[in-house]
């Protein structure tokens, strides 16, 4: 398991024992000027900690992908399923699969699990989010319901990116793959129904624990076949060539104008 070092935390308790060993045994000449020279050793190691936290975090994240690759929520949530205990091998970033009539399917997120492939879709919004599963729109709400934008169904989303991915497999027809919607940012989910078995969504800070109850309940099997990975390093290998994702970025602007 990993543990980060809690800085603010330490460094509060740390002052304070200072504080209070100093006042007991030195006078007030003396306390103010070994406050300040332990203040700047603290401020020392507080600078330390931060060092080595981000050397930390950045090796664990380039196991998997680099800090120029997608978004901060993405690689923020690699981060969480790295420190949950996931191997970095199981784990592919911002994925261009190949769809039937040549364009990309772009995914954030792809796990291969002992439950199968789990498949993952990352937003981030703020304000109150409705959706109803079976509906091609959803609302993000803001300014206390007086400013309302629909929002293109995640799970019609990422059913579609599963789809690509499946296309990909033909000999894998009983493969199961579960769809994982994660919402970052200070968003609410107001009301969320008719989700199907096979979908999970949820807000960032409650995605490990919905994770481990998927993994705890569903029986396990070997997924992580050589076919399988394959299909999807060459998806994140695509992700690498800008022709596709100029390619990609054009066919989304024309989807939607």
């Amino acid at each position: 398991m990993y543990y980060k070092v809690d800085i603010f935390t330490f460094s509060y308790i740390l002052v304070k024992l200072i504080n209070i060993l100093l006042y007991n045994l030195l006078n007030n000449e003396q306390r103010a000027r070994w406050f300040f020279i332990l203040l700047f050793i603290i401020l020392l190691f507080i600078l330390f900690l931060f060092v080595y936290n981000y050397y930390k975090d950045n090796k664990l994240l380039t196991s998997v992908t680099n800090r120029a690759r997608g978004t901060w929520s993405e690689r923020d949530l690699i981060l969480k399923l790295l420190k949950n205990g996931l191997p970095s091998n199981t784990i592919f970033h911002d994925l261009y699969i190949k769809k039937y009539d040549g364009s990309y399917s772009q995914v954030d997120l792809v796990v291969v699990s002992e439950i199968g492939i789990i498949v993952i879709e990352v937003k981030k919004y703020s304000g109150w989010i409705y959706g109803v599963g079976n509906r091609e729109k959803w609302v993000q709400v803001l300014d206390y319901g007086k400013v309302k934008y629909p929002i293109y169904n995640p799970v019609f989303q990422n059913d579609g990116h599963i789809r690509s991915i499946k296309s990909q497999l033909p000999g894998y027809f009983t493969l199961p793959f579960y769809s994982l919607i994660v919402f970052y940012g200070n968003c609410e989910l107001k009301k969320i129904s008719n989700i199907p078995s096979e979908v999970t969504v949820v807000k960032a800070n409650k995605v490990i624990e919905s994770l481990n109850e998927m993994l705890q309940s569903i029986p396990t099997m070997k997924f992580y076949t050589e076919e399988v990975i394959s299909v999807l390093k060459r998806g994140v290998e695509n992700g690498d060539d800008l022709d596709i994702q100029n390619t990609h970025i054009q066919n989304i602007k024309n989807k939607f104008s």
